[in-house]
């Protein structure tokens, strides 16, 4: 199983906004968790947290283009957490690998058949909307039924866009639009999600729904998941600490 290590280039994102806002910090962030054995590092310049703005495309260029450079000249592979076409293409230029869409290609229309043209693994996820709006979207008859079936249009939207299934991956989307009950049944049903046949991520780190007065508290809770996961069958976790992750997996 793989371990994602995060580096949010933002000053708002919800466990660690403002930690790695600025190029040296990034970079310096980055080595510490190629030093602990990092798989791949996640590089956003946009939170997605409930409540948070978009940022301008250039604003979200200028944060996270110089730090792949730097992170690619180090041999890091890297995937670039985005929902914009034009920054997913411009990130793989510069040296990002993967393509990590929260939206699952539904923010940008163009996202799904740049992804195709680039070759490169896409990782979709389940969304309902923007973070503005997203915690009113909460709202399912069977949560795990109702998101496998809409990840399953999200895969067919992506191989009839060009989109190989050898360069697909699926996340289940824990915390965006779905409430503490709704991450726990999907954990629960994590077996439905890998019997769908695709490499299975998972991104919990540091969420309300493990509980804890703030992000920081909720690592342990972090890791134990990781650990229950680990037998799984799922590809990977995408976590903000990257050594105590590797440690729990044995590695």
């Amino acid at each position: 199983m793989i371990v994602m290590g995060i580096l949010n280039v933002t000053p708002d994102s919800f466990a660690d906004g403002g930690r790695h806002n600025s190029f040296e910090g990034a970079v310096k962030r980055a080595q510490e968790m190629l030093d602990e054995g990092v798989d791949i590092i996640d590089i956003g310049g946009e939170s997605t947290k409930p409540g948070a703005d978009r940022v301008p495309e250039i604003e979200e260029l200028n944060r996270v283009i110089p730090v792949i450079k730097a992170l690619a000249s180090k041999g890091a592979r890297i995937s670039i957490d985005t929902m914009r076409a034009s920054t997913a293409k411009a990130a793989i230029e510069a040296g990002a690998q993967i393509i990590n869409d929260v939206s699952g290609g539904l923010a940008d229309p163009e996202m799904l058949t740049t992804a195709a043209d680039l070759g490169v693994p896409f990782i979709a996820m389940h969304w309902r909307g923007h973070s503005k709006d997203m915690n009113s979207r909460a709202v399912y008859g069977d949560v795990v039924k109702d998101v496998i079936s809409e990840l399953q249009e999200r895969i067919s939207a992506a191989t009839d866009a060009g989109i190989t299934q050898d360069n697909l991956i699926i996340d289940p989307g824990l915390g965006f639009a779905k409430d503490a009950h709704h991450n726990w049944e999907i954990i629960d049903s994590i077996d439905q999600f890998v019997a769908l046949g695709y490499p299975v991520l998972i991104g919990a780190s540091r969420k309300r729904f493990l509980g804890g007065a703030n992000p920081d508290s909720r690592e342990a809770a972090t890791i134990e998941l990781t650990k229950r996961l680990s037998t799984s069958g799922i590809w990977g976790v995408r976590v903000h600490s990257v050594k105590p992750h590797k440690e729990a997996l044995g590695a």
